[in-house]
């Protein structure tokens, strides 16, 4: 029975089945061919269908198993009266079979919040490690930065040539780039800017924590993800898998002049 599972691994488990639900929505809309693309603030912030239907999935599918969770989200949260065909109510079970550290067991709904990384199905909890994947790392000595694919800059041009890096990959999606580090095809992600927001780092952080890696602003400060701090990572963003000391090292004292925490 769900009751005799303490609410993390609960809420671990149900992230997971919703994210699963999330990622047949985005492939669903894809397929459908129409985007639905709106601009939100500009013409370089955009949101499709899939956004919408995605938050509406996950934030109803969450705030009706945990009523007392807080949820932040990219978008609009979505009215009450959500589809049905939108909610997922079920648990991964082998989450479930898992053990919960006991640094969390008696942590409460209020206290919690969740997260899951789109597309192929990541989780992590700190104590426990991070599945869905095979962990892999850079060869020794090679440094490899992933960084921004959209959001270019002269401060981020600066930093990413600071770390004197053998390679350069630009991708999209802070969870993509994430990935990238712990599958091994980059060793450190640079950031030099304030473009990414709180929810496109704190599931991918998770994931990264877990396997021992590390994520900071580019001071070096850890991010912060109650209710109370505002979403915007105004400071930029520094995560690698290991050598962390290395790349913090080596950010330019003029970038760090510019991006104030």
């Amino acid at each position: 029975m769900a009751s005799s599972h303490t609410v993390l691994m609960r809420l671990v488990a149900s992230a997971y089945s919703i994210a699963q639900k999330a990622g047949t929505i985005v492939r669903r809309v894809i397929a459908e061919g129409d985007l639905g693309i709106v601009e939100k603030t500009c013409a370089t912030d955009l949101q499709t269908k899939a956004d919408r239907l995605v938050q509406m999935s996950i934030c109803s599918s969450l705030a009706r198993k945990f009523p007392k969770l807080t949820i932040i989200g990219e978008e609009d949260l979505p009215p009450e009266d959500v589809d049905q065909e939108l909610i997922e109510d079920g648990q991964w079970e082998e989450i479930l079979k898992q053990p919960c550290p006991s640094q969390y067991s008696a942590i409460k709904e209020e206290d919690a919040g969740p997260a899951a990384v789109l597309g192929r199905t990541i989780w992590g909890v700190l104590g426990l490690g991070a599945f869905g994947f095979q962990l892999k790392e850079v060869p020794a000595g090679k440094h490899i930065i992933t960084t921004t694919r959209s959001h270019n800059s002269q401060l981020v041009t600066d930093c990413v040539a600071a770390m004197n890096p053998d390679d350069v990959l630009r991708v999209g999606g802070a969870g993509n780039k994430i990935i990238q580090l712990i599958e091994g095809k980059a060793s450190a992600y640079v950031f030099a800017s304030p473009g990414c927001k709180k929810w496109d780092t704190c599931a991918p952080e998770v994931i990264l924590h877990a396997v021992g890696g590390k994520l900071t602003d580019i001071h070096g400060n850890a991010l912060q993800y109650n209710k109370e701090v505002k979403h915007m990572n105004s400071a930029g963003v520094l995560a690698t898998l290991r050598n962390y000391d290395y790349y913090a090292s080596r950010v330019p004292e003029s970038v760090k002049n510019v991006l104030v925490p």
